[in-house]
């Protein structure tokens, strides 16, 4: 009973993998492309999920109501962008600025309540924890988010093959090489958070519709999600040689692996309550694993050249 109870869960940990897949995709860009620290991601999905849950309430569609998040999160990064390069702040305490200020931001945006929630078969939504199983395969939750996954994955492919995402990860790369190259460096890391901020957002929106409300403290911890997601698929998947495509990929893929590995502890026994410091811990195994590897399991070097004959 305890497996079969264990298997009823695995399809809501990879549904909610997908959805927090997309917001790790969205830290990934500033992460490894741009090369930066990026915080504001805990105040940018909440933005994402209120401003969605109010455009929906509001009577807007789920299309228009995705797309404003989305916008919400590009104005965050923005703000972030504008802190580090106009401003000379670091990039990581330009983050959590932006962060600290956006806790306000969306108490005002969900009218100075903690929560707002949506009544089930009420509104037009995408996703929901309900939609997992017995349910068309058109509106099963894992299809939608993987066909989220898939398009996102396609448009970011394209993006980055383009003359100003080539631009960008180049910034990332070297930045001082780029500025000799004629490249406005400053634009790019702006451009890169706000396309950063604003899939986190998409995502906000989508795991405010899964979930059915959105709360002022659903980003909490978003960040080490996000870093979790982006290790586990590096360290798991980092020996497979792919584009640019399957790295987006993998980071996806890291985020599932991350909830069904939540799901089995919980299973486990595990009090909920130490799930944060869980998140910890698995975040810091995942990032030491190729320093250890290094240190410890690498072949030794030969001292010593060739002797000649």
């Amino acid at each position: 009973m305890e497996i079969v109870k264990l298997f009823n869960m695995l399809p809501g940990a990879v549904a909610q993998g997908l959805i927090w897949g997309i917001m790790a995709i969205g830290v990934y860009v500033t992460y490894k492309v741009l090369d930066l620290a990026d915080l504001t991601v805990d105040g940018t999905l909440t933005t994402g999920g209120a401003v969605c849950v109010m455009m929906l309430l509001s009577e807007h569609s789920v299309g228009e109501a995705l797309l404003v998040s989305f916008l919400a999160g590009m104005l965050a990064g923005l703000v972030t962008g504008l802190f580090h390069t106009a401003m000379g702040i670091p990039a990581i305490l330009a983050g959590i600025l932006t962060q600290l200020g956006l806790y306000s931001v969306n108490l005002r945006i969900m009218e100075g309540k903690a929560n707002q929630s949506l009544s089930m078969g009420k509104y037009d939504i995408l996703v929901s924890l309900r939609w997992v199983r017995d349910v068309p395969f058109y509106q099963n939750t894992i299809f939608v988010s993987t066909l989220f996954v898939v398009i996102l994955i396609g448009v970011l492919y394209w993006f980055f093959g383009t003359e100003t995402g080539c631009a960008i990860r180049a910034t990332g790369c070297n930045p001082h090489m780029s500025r000799a190259q004629g490249i406005n460096t400053n634009f790019c890391k702006i451009m890169g958070l706000m396309l950063s901020n604003g899939i986190v957002a998409l995502s906000g929106g989508l795991f405010a519709q899964y979930q059915s409300f959105a709360d002022v403290n659903m980003g909490r911890g978003a960040i080490v999600i996000g870093l979790a997601a982006v290790i586990i698929g590096q360290v798991v998947f980092g020996k497979i040689r792919g584009n640019f495509a399957f790295k987006l990929l993998t980071v996806a893929l890291g985020a599932i692996l991350y909830y069904l590995v939540l799901q089995v502890v919980i299973w486990l026994g595990m009090d909920p309550n130490d799930l944060k410091l869980l998140s910890a811990l698995v975040v810091a195994v995942f990032l030491s694993i190729p320093y250890l590897k290094g240190r410890y399991f690498a072949k030794p070097v030969r001292k010593g050249g060739a002797t000649n004959a």
